[in-house]
């Protein structure tokens, strides 16, 4: 592509434009340009919410292929790609999933994450290689993060997810992207021109996480990853975790500390059993075949047991 026609291409993206609110930037005090920031910021939840029904589109079918043994694949460029690994990696220890389950791929690799290697999101064939080399199949969801919707590395990924039958999509922040052309499902929130003209790591990479968060965390609700609101399968793999673990079994069934250490040391630590246990007083191997039961829905165990 020559440059004069990527510069005319760039013209037509919302989020390339010149904010004219922050024309003056350069001219503030400190205190006056962060809240110049602080104020552009607040505008990007209130586009968040306009595309909560193709979120929501999104999430049912992330649930449907975790529960056919699917995955959900992240796979952006730059900041994009980087949040999108950002958010895969919060999964396992947060609810317990094996590190496979949600995966977050980059263009130009692991080294992507610590260094800028923007030329690697210019070939669409290595978003094609990525996805073979994680062995992508009809049962995964592909989710393509590309704020100006017409990064080459998205697009050969999500060209060929389609090719194998796996549901794409598409998020981007601008309309009519040419991602959101290719994908099953666009999600679309459009957050306007940046305050430094082009730097989409700002308002586009913050509305990017927000719906990233929802996408996982509703996905994970839904699919029996929390009691009431608690993380009832949070892993805990450290002391701040393992406290954290005491605390939810105490909050979940109004216990002791003493007592939530004690059935959690019967358990392994595993906060779910551990308050199925306190709260019908059933033995561990007993909980164990209730929960299984109920698919892992705490809420369901319980209430079968009170039946």
């Amino acid at each position: 592509m020559t440059e004069q026609k990527l510069i005319s291409e760039l013209e037509q993206l919302v989020s390339e434009g010149r904010n004219p609110n922050t024309m003056h930037i350069d001219l503030l005090p400190t205190l006056d340009l962060l809240r110049e920031i602080n104020y552009e910021d607040q505008t990007v939840p209130v586009a968040v919410e306009k595309v909560i029904p193709a979120i929501a589109a999104a999430v049912n079918q992330i649930v449907a292929a975790f529960q056919k043994g699917g995955r959900l694949i992240y796979m952006g460029a730059g900041t994009s790609g980087r949040l999108g690994v950002l958010d895969a990696s919060e999964c396992p220890p947060t609810f317990s999933v094996p590190s496979n389950m949600v995966i977050g791929l980059i263009a130009g690799g692991p080294d992507a994450l610590r260094r800028s290697i923007e030329g690697a999101e210019d070939d669409p064939e290595q978003g094609r290689q990525a996805l073979e080399d994680v062995k992508l199949t009809k049962d995964d969801v592909v989710v393509g993060i590309a704020v100006s919707g017409r990064t080459p590395y998205v697009i050969g990924g999500l060209n060929y997810a389609k090719s194998l039958g796996a549901f794409t999509v598409a998020l981007s922040c601008n309309p009519n992207s040419i991602i959101a052309g290719i994908a099953d499902l666009a999600i679309s929130p459009v957050v306007g021109p940046e305050i430094l003209t082009g730097s989409t790591r700002l308002k586009s990479g913050t509305a990017q996480k927000l719906i990233l968060n929802m996408l996982t965390t509703a996905s994970m609700i839904r699919i029996g990853k929390s009691y009431q609101n608690l993380m009832v399968d949070v892993s805990a793999s450290n002391k701040k975790l393992v406290a954290r673990a005491s605390r939810i079994v105490m909050q979940a069934t109004g216990c002791s500390q003493k007592e939530a250490r004690r059935v959690l040391d019967l358990t392994g630590n595993d906060v779910k059993l551990a308050i199925l246990m306190e709260i019908t007083g059933m033995g561990i191997e007993e909980a164990r075949v209730a929960l299984q039961n109920a698919d892992g829905f705490l809420r369901k165990a319980i209430n079968a047991k009170s039946a």
